[in-house]
């Protein structure tokens, strides 16, 4: 007979496969599914999530629990028993307090939106995705019922993308941000860059040849990625050996290649996670902010940088010899690294990138706390748009409606984007520590070491911690401002 133990990493499995499912679902919806589908992929989503609900909030996963209890004392804190247990506890003690009806209410209406929202998007109309966002939010204020109050009711939100992270401590990081930040943009926002080339006729499938080389020089095993278009990238699959990225092409732009490095970065953490517990809930990503961590290295440390472009700018020169034949490798690297406010966040460069993460974080709050009414989201959004960045946002589409995120209920994501592009610079510098000829490697295009180094400093704990002490264990060191601002100042002085 399996002792609980066993039977508490039977049912865990159980639970990482209902969540891969869930993920190729919602994988399939945003990239291949006919478009009148959705009501039946509602249907199954909501089905699906409660079903998992179900499964982690049973009462036997809390006795197993209380079984095991004891024996924590005698595993060693480091184990991956003991972190398994921790981390269930965890969990279940959050689900037994949320109905499964809600949680599969939830799961319906995140469906339902997705379509809503792309359609509202494409005419620029707020007032047609109002309805389908009062709902999401009416069903958010009734989750955060479900806990017990804390400081702040974006707490509780914030927890199941950061766990043990508080809305205080996010806004003091970003308090320490944000002045320097304004600071450095006024001093760039005017400097004179020539960008004019990147914008013209840029074919398509130039673009998807260079995204699919991009990734296979990263690196990957054979077999088990593929890239997709979509409206709004994103990194999916169901497991470490199926990696789902998706980017967007857009005709007139290189965006392109940015947001497939982004999106590489999601699907490598995926795909190094430790094959031991690779059906075990510790076998999974930290938490988002760690996630961004290593989208963001690969995008800006790794796909901003001179010895990147040194090795890549070639081949992007020969898939548009017209646009780009003339233009010299220095002037085509000050491009991608102009300072200019713009409106859209995934397009941002990385000096206001932050600022377009803190309007949204902030605008989260008001929304959760009522200092806001929905129908007056455009202008709120506009109003700090124009505060923080001094631009005149000209519709919803490049607005309020450019993300995807509140359609599909994930309000308490966004700080993660700033909190994990802090952390790719202390990533960063741990690895240049212990690599010494990192940026020659990257220039060669070898990238191995730092795919190997990501995989054994930060991919191999998986779910084990929570994301303050992973990154301490990978860098020595928890979230800290100064080597962001450090790394800005030097970058753009």
């Amino acid at each position: 007979m399996t002792d609980a133990l066993g039977q508490l990493k039977e049912r865990s499995a159980d639970l990482v496969d209902l969540t891969g499912v869930v993920r190729l679902l919602s994988w399939d919806q945003q990239t291949m599914m006919p478009p009148a589908g959705v009501g039946h992929r509602a249907d199954q989503m909501a089905l699906l999530q409660r079903l998992a609900h179900e499964r982690l909030a049973d009462p036997e996963i809390g006795r197993l629990l209380d079984e095991l209890e004891p024996r924590l004392d005698s595993l060693d804190p480091d184990s991956d028993d003991a972190a398994l247990i921790r981390l269930v506890r965890r969990e279940h003690e959050k689900a037994v307090r949320v109905p499964s009806s809600l949680r599969g209410e939830m799961a319906r209406a995140a469906a339902e939106a997705r379509p809503v929202w792309v359609k509202a998007k494409a005419e620029s109309d707020f007032a047609s995705f109002l309805p389908a966002l009062e709902q999401t939010v009416e069903l958010k204020l009734r989750y955060v019922e479900c806990f017990e109050p804390r400081d702040e009711p974006y707490d509780i939100l914030l927890d199941d993308y950061e766990r043990e992270t508080s809305t205080a401590e996010v806004r003091a990081l970003f308090e320490e941000l944000k002045p320097p930040l304004v600071e450095l943009i006024a001093e760039l926002r005017d400097r004179e860059v020539d960008d004019s080339f990147l914008r013209g006729d840029y074919p398509a499938e130039c673009q998807r040849e260079l995204a699919h080389e991009v990734v296979d020089r990263f690196g990957h095993r054979p077999g088990s990625w593929r890239i997709d278009p979509t409206e709004h990238p994103f990194a999916s699959g169901a497991g470490r050996d199926d990696i789902r990225i998706t980017t967007k092409y857009e005709p007139d732009s290189l965006k392109s290649l940015f947001s497939t490095m982004h999106e590489y970065g999601h699907g490598l953490y995926s795909h190094q996670q430790p094959e031991h517990l690779r059906r075990l809930p510790t076998g999974g990503p930290c938490s988002l902010g760690i996630h961004e961590s290593q989208s963001r290295l690969w995008e800006n440390l790794v796909g901003r940088s001179l010895p990147f472009w040194r090795f890549f700018y070639p081949r992007v020169q020969a898939a548009y010899p017209e646009r780009l034949g003339g233009v010299e490798l220095e002037r085509f690297h000050a491009a991608v690294n102009r300072v200019q406010p713009s409106f859209i966040r995934i397009k941002a460069d990385e000096v206001t990138y932050g600022m377009h993460v803190m309007l949204r974080f902030e605008l989260e709050q008001d929304i959760v706390n009522g200092r806001v009414e929905l129908r007056e989201l455009p202008d709120a959004w506009n109003a700090k748009m124009h505060e923080y960045l001094g631009v005149e946002v000209p519709d919803d589409a490049h607005g309020v409606l450019q993300d995807i995120h509140w359609s599909g209920g994930m309000i308490g994501y966004f700080s993660t984007y700033l909190l994990g592009t802090v952390m790719s610079v202390q990533i960063w510098e741990a690895a240049q520590r212990d690599l010494p000829e990192l940026e020659g490697q990257v220039e060669r295009g070898e990238f191995a070491p730092l795919r190997e180094w990501l995989g054994a400093h930060v991919h191999a704990h998986g779910r084990k911690y929570p994301p303050q002490e992973t990154l301490r264990r990978a860098t020595g060191s928890t979230i800290s401002a100064a080597p962001y601002l450090a790394y800005l100042r030097d970058k753009y002085a």
